[in-house]
């Protein structure tokens, strides 16, 4: 029987997650299919429940359910309780678990690129699902300093206790730093615009969006036209891919030119 995966969230349709698990079936010869399924509030315990009852084999979780799916799962990763963060369900005997592959996602798409954070400065945008596990992986990345910075200044207070590193800072309060991440989904439309002066940095800095489609958000258009060094979320989104995958086939697929063609070329 043909085992079904699928990545929920709200909005889906941008994402690129169904050709990369499909690709990677294909070449490993699994009888599976991966969907997307924009879902909603209310659907969240039919989902876990359809894997319980073996409907679905496992999904990724996407914005904005990362943190409203925890309370109905069984288990949760040490990673997932550090977060308060699952994109990753699965279940093994009989246990429904939540796991976290977003910070091995951002910690090997900076180690892809050979960048080296170790004693440098970051400023991250935003104070959604993603922020907790780009914070983790920058502490793993041995980061010197976090700045926080969210148009709501409430919705960053919570993250002051749980992580020592970080400095809150009101938005539009631009700070010294190595690397500033996109951790919002301001973006995901082409006419979106992050409402902050950054056209007088000193030096060359890495600009990484989350954000992979559009791969070329306006947040990193204009620092390419400043001359900074850009990322945007396509390894990020491969490499917490390819760690899922594994969690749902023991299998660990191949990260190569092929798979970043398929979404290079999407």
């Amino acid at each position: 029987m043909t085992k079904k995966f699928l990545i929920i969230g709200n909005p889906v349709k941008h994402s690129l997650s169904p050709k990369i698990h499909n690709h990677w079936f294909n070449e490993n010869k699994i009888d599976a299919i991966y969907e997307k399924r924009e879902t909603l509030d209310k659907e969240l315990e039919d989902v876990v429940e359809n894997i319980r009852s073996g409907k679905i084999s496992g999904a990724n979780i996407t914005v904005p359910y990362k943190e409203k799916i925890i309370p109905y799962l069984d288990k949760l990763s040490k990673l997932s309780e550090q977060t308060n963060s699952v994109n990753t369900i699965y279940k093994k005997d009989n246990v429904i678990f939540g796991d976290n592959t977003d910070v091995y996602g951002f910690v090997e798409s900076i180690r892809h690129k050979s960048i080296n954070l170790k004693g440098k400065t970051a400023l991250i945008l935003g104070g959604g699902g993603v922020v907790p596990s780009i914070i983790s992986g920058l502490n793993e990345l041995s980061i010197k300093k976090i700045f926080l910075m969210n148009r709501t200044f409430k919705k960053i207070e919570k993250f002051k206790n749980k992580f020592s590193k970080i400095e809150l800072l009101k938005w539009g309060e631009i700070c010294e730093f190595d690397i500033i991440i996109n951790a919002t989904s301001v973006g995901l439309k082409t006419s979106d615009e992050i409402k902050l002066d950054l056209n007088n940095l000193k030096s060359n800095k890495i600009f990484y969006d989350t954000i992979y489609n559009p791969p070329l958000t306006n947040f990193l258009h204009k620092a390419k036209k400043n001359k900074h060094s850009i990322i945007n979320g396509t390894l990020m989104l491969v490499y917490q891919a390819q760690k899922s995958f594994q969690f749902w086939n023991n299998i660990m697929p191949k990260i190569n030119e092929k798979i970043l063609s398929i979404l290079s070329n999407d």
